[in-house]
């Protein structure tokens, strides 16, 4: 996601959003913090737009179809949220190298909603990885609605966690039970490593007779060794018809010849498969 226009669609979301006081009053803001490369006029601003803006007061996007629209869409955007997005991503503009350690400050000192905002708008901020750091220690917390901000629907991720750190997030979503659909790229970040805890988490719930999320299993299609090869079988003749289709999917997606061929012993999965009856997205259909 490059957010091209994203300057002129934040600011004419915000035209039509908010009353002429309000609007004047933070363009004003801005043309005070910018002229004068005041950290001091950043704070307060961003602090007050909470009492200048209602926290419930819903973004009206309108029926645009551009790519920044339809993010805040999936977001479901408050006005007070882009307010001060829109705030930052000006000032950063403005000036990078003054700015940048000012915008670090408000995140260390965010309060929960504050951070909830930052991370779930992170990538459009210009040099957006300039704030991993604080990315990553969101999945650290405890606070369920702060790891979703960075974790759910959020492009930030895919684009710069490491390994490892994709790992962590994608393991801490499933044991959290959050909706796995919602991390984007899984395909693109799959890797080796978490094809193989997938595998060793897997037998210690079937260990426990208990349940796997059919969405779990979905990284490890590029990786099917014999071991997940196993497993493949083992989900193939599960009593469970959403494992079937889950070992399909994953035979399928594969380029694993002896993958080809587990799935060629089941042309029912295999055929449903190919003229996309069953795909992720259906899966629990």
């Amino acid at each position: 996601m490059k957010f091209t226009k994203l300057d002129q669609g934040l600011r004419s979301l915000l035209n039509s959003n908010l009353d002429p006081e309000t609007k004047s009053w933070l363009h004003s803001k801005l043309e005070l913090i910018v002229g004068s490369s005041s950290a001091k006029e950043l704070y307060m601003t961003y602090s007050l737009l909470a009492s200048k803006i209602d926290a419930n007061k819903a973004l009206q996007l309108g029926s645009d179809t551009d790519e920044v629209t339809a993010y805040l869409r999936t977001q479901n955007a408050s006005t007070l949220e882009i307010a001060r997005i829109y705030l930052l991503i000006e000032v950063l503009k403005a000036d990078a190298a003054f700015f940048t350690p000012k915008v670090a400050n408000l995140i260390q000192v965010a309060d929960t909603g504050e951070l909830e905002t930052f991370l779930k708008y992170l990538m459009l901020l210009p040099d957006a990885e300039n704030y991993k750091q604080t990315a990553v220690e969101a999945l650290r917390t405890n606070i369920a609605t702060i790891f979703e901000a960075i974790s759910m629907q959020n492009p930030y991720p895919a684009k710069y966690f490491n390994d490892q750190q994709w790992n962590q997030m994608y393991l801490k979503a499933a044991f959290m039970q959050l909706d796995l659909s919602n991390i984007l790229s899984i395909d693109e970040r799959a890797n080796k490593d978490l094809a193989r805890i997938i595998s060793d988490y897997a037998h210690e719930r079937w260990a426990a007779s208990r349940e796997i999320e059919p969405l779990f299993w979905r990284p490890v299609a590029a990786f099917l060794d014999d071991n997940l090869l196993k497993d493949m079988q083992g989900l193939f003749t599960s009593d469970n018809p959403v494992e079937n289709k889950v070992a399909a999917l994953c035979c399928y997606n594969s380029e694993v010849p002896k993958a080809k061929e587990l799935l060629a012993h089941y042309p029912q999965l295999q055929s449903e498969v190919a003229n996309e009856k069953i795909t992720w997205n259906n899966i629990k259909a």
